[in-house]
């Protein structure tokens, strides 16, 4: 049977509220305790109709001029549901829909004045303004036109600007696309993508406040991509790879091969690209896949680009998904330029020559390409050398993966001629490992040594942490010594990381970089480095003009003055065979620091000719730099010209001197050391695995005493008040440049406890419950030597204290 309770009214009744029966005096209705309440579920509920409550508002007021009509009610019957309350009613206050009346007219009018009828001609709230497009009456030609002119006015309009693509020719850079930023407080640390594409003419003198920059209109069909590379001849770029905006869910298309001719200012697409057989490659016919965040380097006169490295994920390659993950990449992309031949490709065997659309290898199987300490690796850095084998070499360092760097003391050294791949260790402090550094190469007057400038990167540990760095450094070659560029007291850009660096006139252009997030801009964006006199400078100072009108520039004019050097040469160098010297490097004069390593003087004259740790194989084994003639001011030759493996006039051959090979005996000791440190580490994860598992399963053994304790909380087993949980989460880097830890805290509440119905839990209780969870506990700095004090164990507290871990184990 129902409870009933009779309420006696002595007064006029007023409207039922939503919640509760309100008597005239405001006394809310009391339920007498002696009544039992019944259990679920209640059979029927009586409440007054909507219908009634209302009927009622409406005669409240005739009741109140009635008086005494409705003094004579008796009692009212109320059922009390056990369940909470119930909501009776849903009528509104006068006042209240007044209030909802007028939010809405607030929020509409806006609205309103935009709808056409009412034909407003200014701006809009928000949004866009809807309705026929009507046509402009202008050309669709003349409009494009008019929207790239636009957008010339202001193409380094960027706070930052990073992961682009730059490339020189014939004294012209050139950048392309790349991440932005545009303002201060726009949000997302990897900025947007863009298709800006202009260029610098470095034929003329300017500031690094004032570049001189002209923009210049890329067609609407060239992709939007970052960490993609430019490489380029004597008349044309072309853009490889790169990654699509993950923002915009901008998906890749099929890999293609843009190319912008320089003469006809026009981009021209070189589609479904296939690989060719060849030396150490894969077969013929294979589908060329679009990578990024590769190293790249162009070898103009051999007419020949390489990417190498680099990942493949749904950004970059068409018909990839999420669910295949990213791969990393350590093979080696080798491009063939139109009109040039390449011996180590099949089809251009005999002398042929590459067709309109170039020729493709993917070199897989180049020596140590197969080995483990071969690794995958993406933002890394790639540099040309003539001479040491018939074609050259290239240099492959630095970068890494999501977890892991490339090791700087050991270098990949790539044989052009022979297309493998070999190690050869350096000497010096190194610097230390990095991704996203850029890197140039400059050489000596008369080619007996070989200077790589390596500038920034960043350090991408921990996650969500980077550390940028702006250091210099100087790999000189052939002693493979590295030598750090000391700039106290210099205008030293800030830190940064994903920029790019050409070289033009023997300086470094450095052109934007990631300069993470405490720095507001980065604009223009554009820094000198000298060279020859190790500093950083406010000028970009011309020095050789270049000339593309002649195709045949001069041979070896000891007293060129820069004139028909489209490659920028030093002037002993200049040429387009494989005996050429480097591009970029007019006027350039060994630094004395780097002399001091290598011997001879500013003019070059280098007395170090092998490296340092002796190479056991491959070029740099049997091979010498090509060195030039050149002459001194008094007219006097100093350096006979040499070709790769020929003889060399100046300097000593260190390679064939006798006694105890040093560099052997000390990689022994080391590889000793290191295989005794494997053999332990190996034993450590061992133990660490199963005190982990003796851990877990006293964690387990703890969690279900306390659940089946009947004062225990039910439910999840929280850590005691105030000790957080933390939770520790891991991303992976990106030619996307970020990730971070996340730390998640637990907690019960501003008391620390948790509280059910009806139930209010004593400080003991909670102090009980806190000493019952203890072991669930992490305390990194407790001194107990017992596992099942509730200290978790650790890796590398295991390795310094083995003996307790084997103590714990051996007692299970």
């Amino acid at each position: 049977m129902e409870p009933i309770v009779e309420v006696a009214e002595e007064g006029p009744i007023r409207r039922q509220s939503i919640f509760r029966e309100i008597l005239d005096d405001e006394d809310e209705v009391q339920v007498s305790p002696s009544v039992s309440q019944p259990m679920r579920p209640v059979q029927k509920a009586r409440y007054r109709s909507q219908a009634g409550i209302i009927e009622q508002d409406e005669g409240d007021e005739s009741e109140a001029a009635d008086g005494a009509e409705n003094t004579d009610r008796t009692s009212t019957t109320v059922i009390v549901d056990p369940v909470p309350a119930v909501i009776r009613s849903t009528h509104l206050s006068k006042a209240y829909r007044v209030g909802v009346l007028t939010l809405l007219l607030a929020l509409l009018l806006p609205l309103i004045q935009d709808l056409p009828i009412i034909k407003n001609t200014g701006p809009i709230s928000f949004g866009a303004r809807g309705g026929v497009i009507r046509s402009s009456g202008i050309d669709e030609p003349d409009l494009i036109e008019a929207l790239l002119e636009k957008r010339q006015t202001d193409p380094t309009a960027v706070c930052t600007r990073f992961s682009h693509q730059s490339a020189i020719v014939n004294g012209t850079l050139y950048v392309y696309g790349g991440r932005n930023t545009t303002d201060t407080g726009q949000t997302g640390q990897w900025g947007e993508l863009d298709n800006a594409f202009f260029s610098m003419d470095l034929t003329k003198n300017w500031q690094i406040t004032t570049p001189a920059i002209t923009s210049l209109p890329s067609a609407s069909s060239v992709p939007t991509v970052a960490n993609a590379y430019l490489w380029n001849s004597f008349g044309s770029l072309f853009l490889y790879g790169g990654e699509h905006s993950n923002y915009t869910m901008d998906r890749p298309g099929p890999c293609a091969l843009w190319e912008y001719n320089v003469p006809s200012a026009s981009w021209i697409e070189h589609n479904n690209p296939t690989t060719s057989a060849g030396d150490n490659a894969e077969p013929d016919g294979q589908q060329v896949q679009c990578a990024a965040e590769g190293a790249g380097v162009t070898a103009t006169q051999l007419g020949r680009g390489w990417f190498f490295g680099g990942h493949l994920d749904q950004w970059t390659s068409d018909g990839w998904t999420y669910l295949n993950g990213r791969v990393y990449l350590k093979s080696l992309l080798e491009y063939t330029f139109p009109g040039f031949t390449n011996t180590g490709v099949q089809s251009l065997s005999g002398g042929s020559t590459a067709g309109k659309d170039g020729v493709y290898r993917n070199i897989t199987q180049g020596g140590i390409q197969n080995e483990a300490g071969f690794t995958e690796r993406a933002d890394g850095i790639l540099v040309f050398v003539p001479g040491f084998g018939a074609e050259g070499i290239l240099l492959g360092l630095a970068g890494g993966t999501a977890d892991t760097y490339t090791q700087m003391n050991v270098i990949d050294v790539y044989d052009i001629a022979t297309s493998t791949w070999y190690k050869q260790a350096t000497s010096g402090t190194s610097p230390t490992f990095r991704v996203n550094p850029c890197a140039v190469v400059a050489a000596a007057p008369d080619g007996s040594s070989y200077n790589m400038y390596m500038y920034g990167g960043q350090n991408l540990q921990p996650a969500g942490a980077q550390t940028q760095y702006n250091d210099t450094w100087i790999l000189t070659m052939p002693s493979f010594t590295w030598v750090q560029v000391n700039v106290d007291g210099q205008s030293v850009p800030p830190a940064r990381a994903g920029h790019t660096c050409n070289v033009w006139d023997a300086q470094m252009i450095v052109v934007g970089g990631y300069v993470g997030q405490e720095l507001t801009c980065d604009s223009p964006g554009f820094y000198v480095f000298d060279m020859s006199n190790l500093k950083w400078v406010n000028q970009f100072t011309a020095l050789s003009p270049g000339s593309a009108a002649n195709p045949n520039p001069q041979v070896n004019p000891s007293s060129s003055s820069g004139q028909n050097n489209p490659l920028n040469q030093q002037p002993a160098q200049i040429g387009t065979t494989n005996t050429s010297g480097l591009m970029g490097s007019y006027g350039y004069q060994v630094p004395a620091p780097v002399v001091s390593v290598v011997g001879g003087s500013s003019g070059g004259g280098a007395t170090i000719t092998a490296p340092a740790q002796s190479a056991t194989s491959g070029p740099l084994a049997t091979g010498k730099p090509i060195t030039y003639t050149t002459t001194n001011s008094a007219g006097a030759t100093v350096t006979e010209t040499s070709l790769p493996g020929g003889p060399h006039s100046s300097g000593s051959d260190s390679g064939g001197s006798s006694g105890p090979n040093v560099g052997a005996i000390v990689a022994g000791v080391v590889a000793g050391v290191l295989f005794v440190v494997a053999c332990y580490l190996a034993f450590v994860a061992w133990l660490y695995r199963r005190q982990l598992q003796l851990y877990k399963n006293h964690v387990a053994a703890a969690q279900r005493a306390a659940i089946r304790d009947p004062n225990a909380e039910k439910g999840f087993v929280l850590p005691p008040p105030g000790r957080p949980n933390k939770q520790r989460d891991g991303s992976p880097r990106s030619s996307d440049f970020a990730a971070s830890s996340q730390t998640a805290t637990a907690g019960t509440g501003g008391s620390g406890s948790a509280r059910g119905p009806g139930t209010l839990r004593s400080a003991s209780q909670s102090q009980s419950q806190s000493q019952r969870y203890a072991a669930v506990r992490r305390d990194s700095e407790s001194d107990s030597e017992d596992l099942l004090a509730g200290r978790e164990p650790t890796f590398w507290g295991t390795a310094l204290n083995p003996r307790r871990s084997l103590r714990v184990i051996n007692r299970d």
